[in-house]
């Protein structure tokens, strides 16, 4: 990869042009602290004399004239004026352009005028950047195993050395031999944890905080007030939630167009404010959350209301039809439809009808969602609710047996201890009481796999409950143990396999290992059906025992098999499978090969000596695909081998069918 010269003072020349924006419109909506022009003014000179350090004197020369439009009010103890804040934003933009140009691959434009998605645009060049050193990461983790797999060598150099017999010079070699081999395996294990924190890092990094769209939100805001002689003031807040880089680059435009709405049209002018007895400055508030599987990205307004009447006059003007009474959904659906406006001319701000076709685009290509509420006189809001594709959380991790999840950690209320006699038995199902309230309870494991989830119960061993907030209020959760609190990057599970409802989706540990996270209104949900006394079917089919050490792996196989309609219980070793095959009365068992323990192939070669189990037919499902281990396969006893990097899901179930039948 070229060493870029521009790298650092990139980084650099953003962080002070954002700082730089923030005070400028601190300033002029009077927000500041004491000493705020002192401040920008450090922050301008830092920008100048690194500018000047690489050379770049369109950047330097423009910060030293946003010190010149300072400096008179350093001591003076007044807000600069409104021009002096147009001119300094006016330089930024200029600024933010000219740093764009050093990380393009195109000659420089001096003057070129900024674009809307400047901003997203540059912090996904630091995205690239961190991919390639992921990318970097991965590549030398691989050279670092099949450095272990050499180190493993120096077994056979040993015992060459042993065969020369006792003389002083075999001991001497032997001794430096292992010597070298734990210095170099010392080193190894070093580089390796190296390595993994590195990438967990790098995983996190990648990530773009919403936040980096608040600054050109606001000034959206303020440039779209200002042409129509309007005062709005921008709040934001959720800064924190950080996504994937792609999509809040599809979805700035978007933002960009509901602000520049309710400036232009939701907010009312100062004089008609009045007259509804409301401040002459109105409102526009953005928030970011996440809500299970999807983040919502919310933009209020206090203005009047989407006006029904003039939209009614504008599709009649297009000859489009309009329900009587179409409510804000249906008043919602004819604007994103596009071509309508309710301005009365066209201007640079409005008029054209085709600022909502943006937010409608973007919402078709992330999968999402449109929502809007609006009351007459009290002011619109829109939400965008987009389907999770990477986020950053802060979680709690919990084991149960051998199996790892995580909760987002907002929604965990508390984690009390309980002993067996604790749970109570209602009408309704389990129960626990906590703060003088019953609340309904299930063993997470019963959730994440059916026999394993039976074995849980039937111990009634003393665990901990993990009282969740989910939909329709708080669950508890019997887990074995709390495994820490950590911040995760969330990715939402591949497409090959349909998710169980609980799953918000996975994350990925330093091993590069995927770890289960939960959605805590699924699990709400879950928890609540799972709680209730479950009448058994009148002829329940034989079912399907899933083994594999991998949690994500058996629920994906489960989530399969049970969406076919099968019936599933799962195990989380062969010796745990081993065991319930002896309890139960399965049709078909579903094993992997590597496990820890008794391995796919022991536990085929153990069913088949075995007279009551003998007949069960058996499907190795593994990531080996050399072919004396399909061949062991059918020595073993084994009615097919699936690989898992050749999985056809219709063939799969095809196979499952005529085992079954």
């Amino acid at each position: 990869m070229p060493r870029d010269p521009y790298l650092y003072f990139r980084a650099e020349a953003r962080e002070l042009q954002d700082a730089l924006v923030k005070g400028a419109l601190d300033l002029e909506k009077g927000e500041g602290e004491p000493g705020l022009v002192t401040r920008l003014l450090r922050l301008a000179h830092t920008l100048k004399g690194a500018a000047r350090i690489v050379k770049q004197r369109a950047i330097a020369d423009r910060a030293h004239a946003i010190e010149e439009l300072l400096d008179p009010y350093r001591e003076a103890g007044a807000a600069p004026p409104r021009e002096a804040i147009d001119g300094i934003l006016r330089m930024l933009d200029e600024i933010g352009g000219h740093v764009a140009d050093l990380g393009a691959d195109r000659d420089a434009a001096p003057d070129r005028p900024p674009s809307a998605d400047e901003p997203l645009r540059m912090l996904r060049a630091d995205v690239f950047e961190l991919d390639a050193l992921l990318e970097g990461v991965t590549e030398t983790r691989t050279r670092l195993e099949g450095a272990r797999r050499t180190l493993d060598g120096f077994g056979d150099v040993r015992g060459l050395v042993d065969g020369l017999g006792g003389q002083r010079a075999a001991s001497d070699l032997r001794a430096a031999l292992a010597g070298l081999q734990r210095k170099l395996s010392a080193s190894i294990d070093q580089v390796d944890r190296e390595l993994r924190q590195l990438r967990g890092g790098a995983e996190k990094l990648r990530l773009v905080p919403a936040g980096a769209l608040f600054n050109p939100l606001e000034r959206t805001a303020r440039d779209v007030a200002q042409s129509l002689g309007k005062r709005v003031g921008f709040a934001a807040r959720g800064g924190e939630v950080r996504l994937d880089g792609h999509v809040l680059e599809v979805l700035q435009g978007a933002l960009v167009q509901l602000v520049r709405n309710a400036a232009a049209h939701g907010i009312e002018t100062a004089d008609r404010r009045r007259a509804a007895d409301k401040q002459e400055e109105g409102r526009i508030a953005l928030t970011v959350e996440r809500r299970g599987g999807r983040i919502a990205f919310a933009c209020a307004d206090d203005g009047g209301g989407l006006d029904e009447e003039a939209l009614r006059r504008a599709a009649r003007a297009k000859g489009i039809a309009i329900p009587d009474r179409p409510g804000a959904e249906g008043l919602l659906r004819l604007l994103l439809g596009g071509g309508l406006s309710t301005a009365g001319s066209v201007t640079e701000v409005s008029g054209r009808g085709i600022g909502l076709d943006i937010v409608r685009d973007a919402m078709e290509r992330l999968g999402g969602e449109v929502a809007v509420r609006s009351a007459p006189g009290t002011g619109t809001t829109i939400e965008l609710l987009v389907p999770l594709s990477v986020a950053s959380i802060g979680a709690m991790q919990f084991e149960t047996g051998a199996d790892v999840f995580a909760i987002p950690l907002d929604a965990i209320r508390r984690v009390m201890r309980f002993l067996p006699r604790e749970i109570a038995r209602t009408a309704d199902g389990e129960a626990v009481t906590c703060d003088g309230r019953t609340i309904p309870f299930v063993p997470i494991a019963s959730l994440l796999g059916g026999a394993a989830g039976r074995t849980h119960r039937a111990a009634r061993r003393p665990a901990l409950a993990a009282i969740v907030e989910g939909a329709g209020g708080d669950v508890a959760l019997g887990v074995d143990r709390l495994a820490g609190i950590a911040t995760l990057v969330l990715r939402p599970l591949p497409d090959l396999a349909p998710a169980m409802p609980i799953v918000a989706g996975v994350s990925m540990d330093a091993d590069g290992n995927p770890q289960l996270v939960l959605d805590p209104d699924a699990l709400a949900t879950a928890v609540r059906r799972a709680a209730l006394p479950q009448a058994a079917p009148e002829v329940p089919p034989r079912p399907v025992l899933v083994i594999d050490d991998s949690l994500t792996t058996r629920m994906l196989e489960q989530s399969i098999l049970e969406s076919a309609g099968y019936r599933v219980d799962t195990a989380a070793s062969a010796e745990e499978g081993l065991e319930a095959a002896r309890r139960g009365d399965y049709g078909l068992i579903l094993v992997d090969v590597e496990m820890p323990g008794m391995d796919g192939f022991g536990f085929i070669e153990t069913i088949r000596r075995d007279s009551d189990l003998c007949a069960i037919p058996a499907l190795l499902v593994t990531s080996r695909a050399a072919p004396e281990d399909k061949k062991r396969g059918r020595e073993v006893g084994a009615q097919g081998y699936i690989v898992k990097s050749e999985f056809d899901q219709g063939a799969f179930l095809d196979r499952i069918r005529q085992l079954l039948v």
